[in-house]
């Protein structure tokens, strides 16, 4: 893993839950923030509070990564302002819950561009820059959705699914090249995901704490994992396809996920 201190860390989705924990974490090892979020009053408090504590520099930048034109607008405010980024923290996501067909399309729309097209983007502007100095992270936050397909929930499954294999993917491609892809697999999560969705039925076991799922992931990192599921039970969990047949876990997930009303 490369060193922390001093270091540049842009973290997308930074004003609360998994995003706001990575950068207390990261803020308290000396990394500079680039935060980055739709809410520019959380992003001020968050940045003007750990720049008190730590005696970091934060930059907000405020975006909505889920717009056509977002990554790039993004990278360019980075080069605008001098801002080399040495670690790539792509966590902003949402989900949606119901039948495909029932769910807003353009809702949906704005998951593929927020949890697939941003992540692959920003990933594709911000790598080059890595490649260049022989050294960079690049997180990529997915789920324990990335295992199976998730009936009533198809979108977001597969878009962690996505985000699972683009970051094994780019792992091989680049683990000899100076730059290290990781992504990180959390279950259910004490974050604002679950207000978002708007049905607690897609919250499946006991919920883990941001700052734990963060501990976890860089631990991994450290020791040279590939991807890590925090959690023993969300780790069986995801291994569950390797025992049941296909028809059985969506039959096993979709009763799970069943919306309620």
């Amino acid at each position: 893993m490369i060193p922390i201190n001093n270091k540049w860390a842009l973290i997308t989705g930074a004003s609360s839950g998994i995003g706001e924990a990575f950068a207390r974490e990261f803020a308290a090892k000396g990394s500079h923030l680039i935060l980055v979020a739709r809410s520019e009053d959380k992003l001020i408090a968050l940045a003007e509070q750990l720049q008190r504590e730590f005696c970091i520099q934060a930059h907000i930048l405020v975006s909505d990564l889920s717009r056509e034109d977002s990554a790039i607008k993004l990278y360019q405010q980075c080069v605008e302002r001098g801002l080399k980024v040495d670690i790539l923290i792509n966590n902003a996501g949402f989900a949606t819950h119901g039948l495909f067909e029932q769910l807003s399309g353009s809702r949906q729309h704005e998951e593929i561009m927020l949890n697939v097209s941003a992540v692959v983007n920003l990933t594709h502007l911000f790598l080059p820059e890595m490649l260049n100095r022989k050294s960079g992270l690049v997180i990529n936050v997915a789920s324990t959705a990335a295992f199976q397909p998730l009936p009533n929930m198809a979108v977001y499954g597969a878009t962690k699914a996505f985000v699972l294999s683009f970051t094994q993917a780019l792992w091989e491609e680049n683990r000899k090249r100076g730059v290290q892809f990781f992504a990180l697999c959390p279950g259910s999560t004490e974050t604002e995901f679950f207000n978002v969705v708007g049905a607690d039925e897609a919250s499946v076991g006991k919920r883990d704490t941001p700052e734990n799922v963060v501990k976890v992931a860089l631990r991994s990192i450290q020791a040279g994992k590939v991807f890590a599921i925090p959690g023993f039970k969300n780790y069986i969990s995801a291994q569950m396809s390797r025992v049941f047949t296909r028809k059985q876990m969506l039959f096993i997930v979709g009763r799970m996920l069943r919306p309620r009303h």
